[in-house]
């Protein structure tokens, strides 16, 4: 058995995982870990899980007896325990925050998204687990980046669910603003297109053109539905073949003829691709689980593939249906 610990355990995304965790057939949870509900019931705050699991929040970190820790840390956070303390040598981490996501001489972790770097994951000591537009987005691009494909400016509309604003209220997340309600935020400047360019960049160094991102905040729970278009002179044809090869061995990311829904999504792990061709324009609209595929649902794959099990163990989720 894999024993995991949960650092920041109170909120969305680690209410998602400890959900896939406690029903993975190679895990144990030893600790989930909360400064502020500490001695209280995982189900008090995470009331989904009842019936589930018995798990009491610690305000306790103990890094050795576990093989894997999580971290659902604040911005910042995750570095600030890593500088802190001494970590066992045979511990492993994922870490959720932003912290180490963009490659540098000090940064010893692998970028976790598997549809990109599911060798190097699975021989990783540490994974930074991708941001969930960040996720969405370039699913959507990564097969134009192989075949050099990108080189012209790409335009984003990226509509999201409330969860992605986290647990802690805020001005923008109550529900008497949010609901029928719809907004736009850090246009052009959202803090994913970083971790964006650089994986596009390792694809096609000499790619041309800028990431035109406009980030939505929607009226919804979960998920997240991006719509890109891009100049692109392939035929539909050659497009569809060249997204078919790329994720043909990759369970959670499919292509479809038909336009999608968020709701084919929701409550699952997958992505869904849909392309379409108008003139010499190429749309691609991809739709993903913000807290599952975007973000503890990868989590739990990447976990997969660092302990050598099959990649899709645990995650054969059910979408929500109508």
């Amino acid at each position: 058995m894999i024993k995991t610990g949960i650092i920041g355990g109170a909120g969305y995304t680690a209410g998602e995982l400890i959900r896939l965790l406690i029903n993975h057939p190679e895990v144990e949870i030893v600790f989930v870990h909360s400064n502020s509900n500490a001695g209280r019931k995982i189900t008090d705050v995470h009331s989904g899980l009842f019936g589930e699991t018995d798990l009491l929040f610690t305000d306790q970190i103990t890094l050795e007896g576990i093989d894997l820790l999580f971290c659902c840390t604040a911005h910042g956070d995750t570095r600030k325990l890593l500088e802190s303390r001494p970590i066992p040598v045979s511990l492993r981490i994922i870490d959720l925050s932003m912290d180490y996501r963009i490659a540098g001489e000090d940064n010893p972790f692998i970028y976790g998204l598997p549809e990109l770097n599911r060798e190097e994951i699975s021989t990783a000591r540490f994974i930074a687990n991708p941001g969930c537009f960040a996720t969405c987005i370039q699913l959507a691009l990564l097969p134009l980046a192989v075949h050099s494909l990108l080189n012209r400016d790409i335009h984003v509309n990226a509509i999201t669910g409330s969860t992605g604003a986290g647990a802690q209220p805020t001005a923008t997340s109550h529900f008497s603003w949010r609901n029928n309600n719809v907004s736009i935020y850090k246009p052009f400047t959202h803090q994913h297109l970083a971790e964006i360019y650089q994986s596009l960049a390792r694809l096609q160094p000499d790619r041309q053109g800028e990431i035109l991102f406009i980030p939505v905040r929607g009226n919804f729970s979960r998920g997240i539905f991006a719509s890109l278009y891009t100049e692109c002179d392939e035929s539909t044809e050659d497009i569809m073949q060249i997204y078919q090869t790329y994720y043909r061995n990759h369970p959670f990311t499919f292509v479809t003829a038909q336009n999608p829904d968020l709701k084919q999504v929701v409550n699952t792990n997958k992505c869904l691709l849909h392309l379409h061709k108008q003139g010499d324009l190429l749309l691609i609209i991809s739709v993903i689980d913000n807290l599952l595929k975007g973000a503890g649902g990868q989590a739990v794959q990447n976990m997969n593939l660092m302990f050598g099990l099959d990649e899709t163990t645990g995650l054969r989720l059910k979408p929500v249906g109508f």
